[in-house]
């Protein structure tokens, strides 16, 4: 199945383009949030952060710290909420990153998704434990 991302960056697809250079391509989110909700992508098909090459990671996030910058100063807005989905909600199989402007009481409430605490600080060592412990596998 083509990917919706290529084909704008391929200029095969409309789109309201705010950014682009080697890196990345930035547009309007075409269901926005609030105006100015726009996507950052990696301009070659990668499909997850996880598989964005470590040598890729600061130039494109410097890319998306430039159009955050760009969103909340066009919208006079006081602040954003930047985010990716890492395969599940990725509605796009193509690294996006969501740049949203936002102030203060404007409805969007925190995170989209019912918040939990852990069990206890027992539970919560486990996981950390769980976490490190796959950290040096991936550094080993």
């Amino acid at each position: 199945m083509p990917c919706t991302f290529c084909a704008i960056i391929a200029g095969e697809s409309p789109s309201h383009r705010v950014f682009e250079d080697a890196t990345a391509v930035a547009f309007l989110d075409e269901r926005p949030l609030f105006p100015g909700h726009v996507l950052v992508v990696t301009r070659d098909h990668i499909e997850t952060l996880t598989d964005l090459p470590g040598e890729a990671v600061g130039p494109f996030f410097s890319r998306v710290q430039r159009i955050t910058a760009a969103v909340e100063r066009a919208m006079d807005a006081a602040g954003s909420f930047v985010a990716a989905n890492n395969r599940i909600s990725q509605s796009v199989p193509h690294l996006h990153v969501h740049v949203v402007p936002r102030n203060r009481k404007d409805g969007l409430r925190g995170f989209f998704w019912p918040r939990t605490r852990y069990r206890d600080a027992a539970q919560a060592e486990e996981v950390a434990v769980r976490l490190r412990a796959v950290l040096a596998e991936l550094d080993g």
